[in-house]
């Protein structure tokens, strides 16, 4: 009798993990008689609340920025919101589905990891030790910008290189990889650096200004964001050093794959979309397209999105919201906004950059 109920046990717990894509397998299954157990995903639980909770920076301009009247932009911004529109549909207001937290270096992956967020939405590096299971636990998403460190510092002080920092002060954000990157490449150049450490990049900007420091180091696309809120930006420069690979993009929690796979697909999806010619502008056009790699990336047929736990024309929604990745990099970072950055290793991989997607099929 003991066999049979075991048994049924196994069967029930089966079938409840068979009747919802949306579950994570927690626990083990043994000869000492622990059970496996089946936890909701917090895809779940973000459909339940009806709000995506999203962590970004918040304070650096084309990337995550909230103005005076409280009004959220930045490509990181819209990474939010493509995400919410995938899951609550397109909307002229979609920032009601979304709540923002402003997390500095040292609280974006406690919060990631305690739960007050559901995902990260900021300038964040993908490095080993924050993916592996060993290290932070963390998943990251495709990369949606490809930038490097660099060091800005002004004009008159005559640096023209990153070895002219020998001996001189330099502003870091702590907890971050710039602050090692900084202290790695003093050291291969046989150069001393004295580090100026602050909680986040506010602070540090602002003791650059200050005179405080010589140089004020970030990733190169933070340093001309923050350059702009200088009093005089045209008196300061980057050196044309680049002292690291800084792929960043969003992040989720660790072993939540149907949460994970969301929001890597809606990342993805703003790159193919590009790719295929879909804009804000003619989404709707498209969805008559005659081409049937188009026809099931915006749910005109097949059962992609449901796949994922989203509608089947989910992708109709975010361009709806968002625009393609290249409509989001170009208003917020690129030509069309005050930072005009080029698109470099932004660019799609047809026009020999690294912005890549594998195919909607």
């Amino acid at each position: 009798m003991r066999k049979w109920i075991l048994l049924a046990a196994a069967l029930s717990l089966t079938v409840t993990a068979c009747g919802g894509s949306t579950t994570t397998t927690t626990g083990s299954s043994g000869d000492n008689g622990t059970a496996t157990t089946s936890v909701a995903s917090r895809l779940d639980t973000i459909k339940s609340r009806g709000k995506l909770i999203c962590g970004v920076e918040g304070t650096i301009p084309g990337f995550s920025f909230v103005d005076q009247s409280g009004k959220y932009s930045g490509l990181d911004v819209d990474t939010c919101r493509a995400v919410a529109a995938a899951l609550f549909g397109a909307s002229d207001d979609i920032d009601s589905k979304i709540e923002y937290r402003n997390l500095d270096s040292t609280a974006r992956f406690p919060a990631l990891q305690n739960g007050e967020v559901d995902m990260l939405a900021r300038n964040t590096t993908w490095t080993l030790s924050r993916d592996a299971a060993g290290g932070n636990g963390l998943e990251f998403a495709p990369t949606t910008f490809y930038d490097g460190q660099g060091v800005m510092v002004t004009k008159a002080s005559g640096i023209t290189n990153f070895d002219g920092l020998d001996g001189k002060s330099v502003c870091v954000e702590t907890g971050t990889t710039t602050e090692l990157n900084l202290a790695s490449r003093a050291k291969e150049a046989g150069i001393t650096v004295n580090e100026v450490k602050f909680q986040d990049s506010n602070a540090a900007s602002a003791a650059y200004t200050e005179g405080r420091c010589e140089g004020f180091t970030s990733d190169r696309s933070q340093l001309a964001a923050k350059r702009t809120g200088l009093p005089n930006p045209d008196d300061n420069i980057l050196l044309p050093d680049v002292l690291s690979k800084e792929p960043l993009g969003p992040v989720t929690i660790n072993n939540d794959s149907a949460w994970f796979d969301v929001v890597k697909w809606v990342t993805f999806g703003l790159m193919q979309a590009e790719e295929f010619g879909i804009t804000q502008a003619n989404v709707d056009q498209m969805t008559s397209s005659d081409n049937p790699d188009i026809q099931g990336f915006l749910g005109a047929q097949g059962e992609l999105g449901q796949q994922l736990g989203l509608p089947n024309d989910f992708m109709v929604a975010v361009i709806k919201t968002t625009g393609n990745y290249g409509e989001i990099f170009e208003r917020n970072v690129g030509a069309d906004s005050p930072l005009k950055l080029d698109r470099g290793l932004n660019n799609l991989w047809t026009e020999g950059g690294l912005i890549y997607s594998p195919p909607f099929r």
